[in-house]
């Protein structure tokens, strides 16, 4: 079984050398590739992730739907693995996705720890240990077999924002989900500018907007006018 870990990035020179470093090193990383699929980042991601050892590839379509896609149609994997930049998968993640499919599962995600000491934030992430969709991300990492993914016909190139929500939908209706429990580090930049509570307002307000089928134009100009997010985030 191959795994083709997939990571979407816009300028994340400064994350993107320690992540690949990292995953070349964890326990079963001898039966994966890496590809990094990037949107036009301004920075030196694309060199760095080359220099690093990654596949590093220059998507048509800015995104991380698009990006994400892109990856996918140039991966030789039997399963692929969708990893943020800024995130770091527990050092088993392979040997447990591996496991998972063997026993019957073709896709799935893990927990969420955050990189921070914050007592809301351990609240956030401790709330993940359930299986329900409300609680799953792609920050968390999501894995799904090659013959899921074509089933679900990829991620929707429309999205700007929520791609991953939507297409874990998909996923979770179509497929047999195994959430994992491990937990996957995810940074916690976005609340470093913002209060805990200004980023859940935001969350479930974009929430409620997709649920009631807003257009991605407005809900991401909704995200930008409640947070405030790094240069060049989008």
């Amino acid at each position: 079984m191959k795994i083709s870990i997939i990571i979407p990035t816009y300028n994340e020179a400064e994350n993107i050398t320690e992540l690949i470093t990292y995953l070349q090193k964890i326990n079963g990383a001898e039966q994966t590739e890496i590809i990094v699929s990037d949107g036009g980042s301004t920075d030196d991601t694309l060199l760095l992730s080359e220099k690093a050892g990654a596949i590093a590839l220059s998507s048509p379509k800015k995104g991380r739907a698009g990006q994400m896609n892109y990856g996918v149609s140039q991966a030789n994997g039997d399963v692929y693995y969708f990893v943020h930049a800024d995130t770091k998968p527990c050092g088993s993640a392979i040997q447990e996705i591996e496991k998972a499919i063997k026993q019957g599962h073709d896709c799935g995600s893990f927990r969420t720890k955050f990189d921070s000491q914050s007592t809301m934030l351990k609240i956030n992430a401790w709330f993940t240990r359930f299986n329900y969709l409300f609680f799953r991300g792609g920050d968390q990492s999501i894995f799904v077999s090659k013959d899921l993914f074509n089933e679900v016909n990829c991620f929707d190139e429309q999205f700007y924002i929520m791609e991953d929500y939507d297409f874990l939908e998909k996923i979770w209706a179509r497929g047999k989900f195994k959430l994992i429990p491990k937990s996957t580090l995810v940074s916690a930049r976005k609340y470093n500018e913002n209060s805990w509570l200004s980023v859940q307002l935001a969350n479930l307000k974009v929430v409620k907007m997709f649920r009631k089928g807003a257009s991605q134009e407005d809900m991401l100009a909704t995200y930008k006018q409640m947070l405030k997010y790094r240069k060049n985030a989008f």
